[in-house]
């Protein structure tokens, strides 16, 4: 609206939270891109992820590059031995560095989604068909060729080796087509095997491709004579890639969309081995290092891994990964107080650390076990039966870490918690449930840790509420007589100091009971069903998420509601206390990020984004918030923009439309100029100019450092002590830097003209001296009376200067009684306003020490003095009757017994 842009609170995004990067994304579907530098002789590896991708050295498998977001999701990846090439929609470009686009281009109507690298130019094919040629440093077409989606769709195409200006493209029809792309002329059709052809790969030897089918065939085929050579099978559908080993071994690798891997001896024609479960996704793509025994391969489940061969019957084991959650994240929380561990679990049933500070400090505690000990002892595999289902909720502490598990988790569906140890990365040696409760209908839903990391407390959804030693795993007690709630527990939670226990329960009640004897102390009925609960633990005071999509917070002191938040349109998912407990922020499936302040009870931010978040949580030292978002595998880090800028914490008018924020990428810096309107100083903040003098009747002091007022009575003894031991030498060549005259504002020194060597050096000061600024502004304050000007002059110089002018004052340095009583009436005036009181008593007490000889002999001198004596008599005792009243009562404080 109009009124809103033109007050201060038109602003495009969040006030509060700058998107920093992603944390946990390393690859999806796009197949990764290979590529030797010859310079660094290094194998580095491109892997996309969304809008972005990220390059790796394959050595270290650390990351080396981030590349610029592009507006769209890339489509299909290739690189050439300089270049990377990135499709996103309709267009394509080069990135240089691994970073920045260095070209662009644009002519393709449909999506682009193959790319080939063809020496000076490159070949994109869209969903159309049409295939176009370009010259990459012109960016221009070369030639176009359009092909009939009916007869012949493009699916796959490949550079023969050693065939100059030919290429070979593989249809969804199942025939293949050899082009020459220089001449334009079709070489050749093989009819095929009458099955669309997913992959096409070189072989080492020349004239001889693998031809993967969507069968789940592999056909190794000379293109020469047109002669199947071998022919391969696996029985997990399409071909997805293919690839070979050049270290010696005559291995072929193909992968599938179930994610295993089959490797095949050429020699013998057999398969000899099946990597089972590379991925848990399709296997998105694979490539051989060239002469290394290594194998590259990368999927949707956001996981790049490096296999290598060393094994006996040329099995692979898993040498180097990257690896994030391949499910959608189910809850995110900061771990430990040093704000630099995430944990994380997802539907993927695993439960991960992820650093902010390096991707190499990330761990994974793995998945769930049912019963680790019989898998151990039956030698089983890890199937999916003995897997625990998702991690729902957790809770951490890292007090007793060292001693004893630190994190407790509910699973989705399961009456029984986890515990788990963060500094093994394992799952812990407990599963804490009730004995006597054998129903599989009743789940855990609610979970807390205390702050010493002793004890755990346990919600049920049949109402129970037990706690437990985390140590031991003993039950150690439970909350009511029979059960704390009638209906299922939402939320549990115990402050600070283990006294008190919170819990809530979906039949619209808030208990606080006794944690140690057990008993309930107070009892809180709620407006609505609460949602989830969470408790601030320094400031005591507890968030409610309730059912009507409203936030009731409570102080557990005084065990009221002290604030009522609305404004959320759909389902809070989480809320997060920012460390000082001043904000509360919520997320809810409106797709909206709030941030409530709890002093003023107002809105003070709100954004919007494109996913639902589900999960928020605040760095324990305030400098990031975390998100986690509906269909996203990553976690998004936002900085606290109010730790390094100024911030308006005005409440949001109640017709506030939130705008769309993106989500951050990968990349720390994200390369976005800067908005004109971003640059300039926020409206919303109120600058406040503080006045010269608040009130006529206040004493002020000057700003001015101590130095250039506190030291003027010791000049002398300053410069005894500062004084040579031998006079400087004066240099024999001219200087280097012209010599400028001591004070704040820089003056070049006049060079002094001595024509006669012969002059006498004494000089008359008081006649030939030339009256210094100061000296003319006092003349002219006792025309006008204004002292303003020289006052301003006296404050800009320092100590040194100061003497200097006061001493010349006197007629004998070249000064007059009328300017010395013109400097007595800007003290007097100094004193009247009462402002830069400290600076009017240096400045008189230097005036006194340097002139005290020859003031009594002047009469109008004396007259001045003595109004001033009874100025500052009158000013000093009213300020020390100040300065003996609060002696006082800091004196009665220190002593008396309260």
């Amino acid at each position: 609206t109009a009124e809103m842009e033109s007050g201060g609170e038109g602003r495009t995004a969040s006030a509060l939270f700058a998107g920093f990067r992603a944390l946990g994304l390393f690859s999806n579907d796009i197949p990764h891109v290979v590529r030797y530098s010859a310079l660094k002789r290094r194998f580095y590896v491109t892997t996309c992820v969304g809008k972005s991708f990220h390059t790796y050295d394959v050595q270290k498998l650390s990351l080396i590059a981030v590349s610029n977001s592009v507006p769209q999701d890339i489509c299909c990846l290739a690189a050439d031995g300089r270049l990377v090439f990135a499709a996103y929609g309709t267009v394509f470009s080069a990135f240089a560095r691994n970073k920045e686009v260095v070209h662009t281009f644009k002519g393709h109507k449909a999506e682009i989604h193959l790319l080939q690298p063809f020496g000076d130019h490159i070949i994109s094919v869209d969903t159309d068909c049409v295939l176009i040629i370009w010259h990459i440093y012109s960016e221009e077409e070369y030639l176009q060729l359009t092909f009939d989606k009916s007869v012949f769709k493009i699916s796959t195409i490949l550079h023969p080796s050693t065939y100059l200006n030919k290429v070979l493209l593989g249809s969804e029809q199942g025939s293949l087509q050899l082009w020459n792309v220089k001449s334009n002329k079709l070489l050749y059709t093989f009819p095929g095997w009458k099955v669309g052809v997913t992959a096409l790969q070189q072989a080492p030897a020349v004239d001889v491709v693998a031809v993967g089918l969507m069968s789940g065939q592999v056909i190794i085929h000379n293109i020469k004579f047109n002669e199947t050579l071998m022919k391969f099978r696996q029985d997990w559908g399409p071909i997805t890639s293919i690839s070979f080993r050049t270290d010696g071994h005559p291995i072929m690798a193909a992968g599938s969309p179930c994610g295993h891997i089959g490797l095949w001896d050429l020699e013998d024609k057999k398969l000899i081995n099946q990597m089972r479960s590379a991925h848990s996704t399709a296997i998105a793509g694979l490539t051989f290092l060239h002469r290394e025994p290594l194998l590259v391969t990368n999927g949707a489940d956001n996981a790049l891994r490096i296999w290598i061969f060393d094994g006996p019957a040329g099995e692979g084991r898993l040498l180097r990964f990257r690896m994030g959650h391949s499910a959608s994240l189910t809850k995110i929380r900061y771990y430990g107080q040093n704000g630099q561990q995430i944990l994380s679990a997802s539907q993927d049933g695993t439960l991960q650390s992820f650093s902010t500070v390096h991707e190499k400090f990330n761990k994974s505690l793995g998945h769930g076990l049912i019963n680790k000990k019989r898998v151990k002892r039956k030698g089983l595999q890890k199937t999916m039966s003995l897997r625990l289902p998702p991690i729902t909720k957790f809770a951490a502490e890292e007090a007793r870490q060292s001693d004893w598990d630190g994190i407790i988790a509910c699973h989705q569906g399961k009456l029984s918690c986890s515990t788990w140890n963060y500094q093994r990365s394992t799952i812990g040696s407990y599963f804490l449930k009730p004995k006597e409760l054998k129903t599989d209908d009743i789940t855990a839903t609610a979970v807390d840790i205390t702050s010493c990391g002793n004890f755990a407390v346990i919600g049920l959804s049949s109402g129970t509420v037990d706690v437990y030693n985390m140590q031991s795993g003993i039950h150690r007690g439970r909350f009511g007589s029979d059960k704390a709630h009638t209906g299922s527990v939402r939320g549990v939670a115990v402050d600070g100091l283990n006294q008190l226990t919170v819990t809530t329960g979906s039949e619209r009640l808030l208990k606080f009971w006794n944690f140690k004897s057990k008993i309930l102390i107070h009892s809180v009925s709620l407006d609505s069903s609460p949602n989830m609960m969470l408790l601030h633990r320094d400031s005591g005071i507890l968030g409610l998420a309730l059912d009507d999509f409203s936030i009731s917070v409570l102080d557990i002191e005084t065990k009221k509601i002290v604030r009522e938040f609305s404004g959320h349109r759909g389902q809070i998912n989480d809320m997060a206390f920012s460390p000082d407990g001043r904000w509360l922020i919520s997320a809810a499936m409106d797709c909206s990020v709030r941030t409530w302040d709890l002093p003023s009870g107002c809105l003070i931010d709100c954004f919007l984004l494109d996913s639902a978040p589900l999960n928020v949580t605040m760095s324990p030292t305030g400098d990031f918030l975390a998100t986690s978002h509906v269909d996203h595998l990553g976690i998004y880090l936002w900085s606290n923009i109010s730790l390094y800028s100024v911030v308006s914490l005005r409440p949001l008018p109640p017709d506030y439309l939130p705008s769309v924020v993106m989500l951050p990428g990968t990349c720390q810096t994200q390369d976005i100029e800067v908005s004109e309107e971003q640059i300039e100083p926020s409206d919303e903040m109120i600058e406040y100019e503080s006045p010269e003098q608040l009130n006529e009747q206040l004493v002020t002091l000057s700003l001015l450092p101590e130095s250039r007022w506190k030291n003027l009575l010791n000049l002398d003894v300053i410069k005894k002590k500062n004084k040579p031991k031998e006079p400087p030498k004066v240099p024999q060549s001219a200087p280097f830097f012209i010599p400028t005259v001591p004070g704040l504002v820089p003056r070049f020194a006049v060079p002094e003209q001595n024509n006669d060597p012969q002059q006498s050096k004494v000089v008359n000061l008081g006649i030939l001296a030339q009256k210094s600024n100061f000296h003319l502004k006092l003349e002219e304050g006792l025309l006008n009376n204004k002292y303003e000007a020289a006052l301003n002059l006296l404050k800009e110089l320092g100590p040194s200067g100061i003497e200097t002018e006061l001493r010349n004052l006197s007629p004998e340095d070249g000064g007059s009684v009328k300017v010395m009583q013109g400097f007595l009436k800007m003290i007097g005036m100094m004193l009247e306003r009462k402002r830069d009181f400290e600076l009017a008593q240096a400045y008189l007490a230097l005036f006194l020490k340097l002139h005290l000889k020859m003031l009594p002999s002047e009469p109008v001198l004396l007259e001045e003095m003595t109004e001033l004596s009874s100025h500052i008599e009158e000013n000093w005792i009213h300020l020390q009757s100040l300065f003996h009243q609060s002696m006082c009562v800091l004196n009665y404080i220190k002593s008396a017994l309260l």
